[in-house]
């Protein structure tokens, strides 16, 4: 078969979430929408079952493949349901759920209902996506509660730039939020992974952390073990083809990259059809049999050619690790102009392998 394996180390998943819940303290919803950021919801949810307080997903479709999984604790619904049909599997299954908007509420308050709901309801405190603005978020907290719809409100709201190390506004949508919810009884929860990282006063009751659990860090320049994260994902491939090329030649598509010097190509199997990103071409770091090493050329739809001139031990057979371990996914998608969220989502055509 095709040499491209996603490695998944479910014991380094564990470790994360018992760090992030410590870090932030009290209870910590571990975020799994998107198949786990790539990794593989029901897996990953599998292998903290026995310790996770919850998990949190996008929609319902997820949800239920996680009960279908034998999950069975708390699953917080994100997007909240898109249609009142919905609802009724949120009640068979035991889900939670958000409320971000007054189409949402009327929706619930106007469906029938056998138990009540756990709401999670979302205040707008600044990033102007989703949820109530400050000044009618009292109201709608007042409209659930007196319903009897809901046997607890969570009262939450989102950050847009808690990953800015310095930047005020984190702070002031925590100020905006703070006065907006006082008096209103219930739990809060604030923090994703840049605020339980960086924002201790966003630590409250419920912390919900996504990208520190796959052992990347929202950070700038921020590598995962400077915080004790440990690397989820190890994406690999193997050289399949060797060319020696003399000085002047041009490498792949676009003849993007001319070789300066004598120069050894490694041929591997690997993509932006796979999900590693095209526009991380020449200079992009990887490491072949354990020695650095980086991408010469444009990455093709399937293969990406890589330098081995200054590594003669290398050959046919070769691993290259594209990120994992040695190559910190940050480090690609910085060199990608992405971020490492989006590397992790797209990782497709890689055969999975779980390491529990």
């Amino acid at each position: 078969m095709r040499p491209l394996i996603a490695s998944i180390r479910l014991d380094h998943f564990r470790h994360n979430y018992l760090l992030a819940r410590q870090q932030h303290g009290g209870r910590a919803l571990a975020v799994v929408k998107a198949n786990a950021y790539g990794h593989g919801a029901v897996r990953c949810a599998q292998a903290v079952a026995d310790v996770a307080d919850g998990f949190a997903v996008a929609c319902l479709e997820e949800a239920l493949q996680l009960r279908a999984g034998g999950i069975a604790g708390p699953i917080l619904l994100l997007e909240g349901v898109f249609e009142a049909a919905e609802l009724a599997e949120v009640q068979a299954h035991g889900l939670w759920l958000v409320v971000q908007n007054r189409e949402q509420l009327d929706m619930l308050l106007a469906t029938p209902a056998e138990h009540p709901y756990r709401v999670w309801l979302k205040m707008d405190s600044g990033m102007h996506r989703a949820g109530f603005f400050p000044a009618d978020y009292a109201a709608a907290y007042q409209r659930l509660a007196a319903s009897g719809k809901a046997d607890a409100i969570v009262k939450m709201t989102h950050f847009a730039r808690a990953d800015e190390p310095g930047c005020d506004a984190t702070a002031l949508q925590l100020a905006a939020f703070d006065a907006a919810v006082a008096g209103l009884p219930g739990d809060c929860s604030v923090a994703n992974s840049a605020g339980i990282m960086i924002h201790p006063p966003a630590h409250r009751d419920w912390g919900r952390p996504g990208i520190m659990l796959y052992g990347s860090t929202p950070l700038p320049d921020g590598h995962a073990a400077n915080v004790g994260l440990k690397p989820v994902m190890r994406l690999a491939s193997r050289v399949f083809g060797v060319r020696e090329l003399s000085a002047g030649e041009p490498v792949g598509y676009g003849a993007s990259f001319v070789t300066t010097r004598p120069t050894r190509v490694g041929l591997i199997a690997g993509g932006y059809a796979d999900g590693y990103p095209r526009l991380a071409s020449t200079g992009s770091p990887v490491a072949v049999d354990g020695q650095h090493s980086r991408i010469i050329g444009r990455v093709s739809m399937d293969m990406i050619t890589i330098d081995l001139t200054d590594l003669p031990q290398a050959g046919i057979g070769s691993e290259v690790e594209l990120w994992g371990e040695q190559i910190s996914v940050n480090a690609v998608a910085a060199h990608a102009g992405t971020i490492s969220y989006e590397l992790l989502c797209n990782v497709k055509r890689a055969h999975l392998q779980y390491l529990d």
